[in-house]
């Protein structure tokens, strides 16, 4: 059970991380985001 759960934790952090990449920076800042934050958010952790 625990082999699923990383596996589940790692592949949502990859989409969303796939997912804020693919915006452009203008829709970053719109969300309040920087590029270099996409990894911490992905991750779940506070800015």
């Amino acid at each position: 059970m625990n082999l699923i759960r990383n596996f589940r934790n790692w592949r949502r952090y990859r989409d969303t991380v796939n997912e804020l990449s693919r915006l452009s920076n203008r829709e970053l800042n719109d969300l309040g985001i920087t590029r270099s934050e996409i990894h911490g958010i992905a991750r779940g952790g506070n800015r």
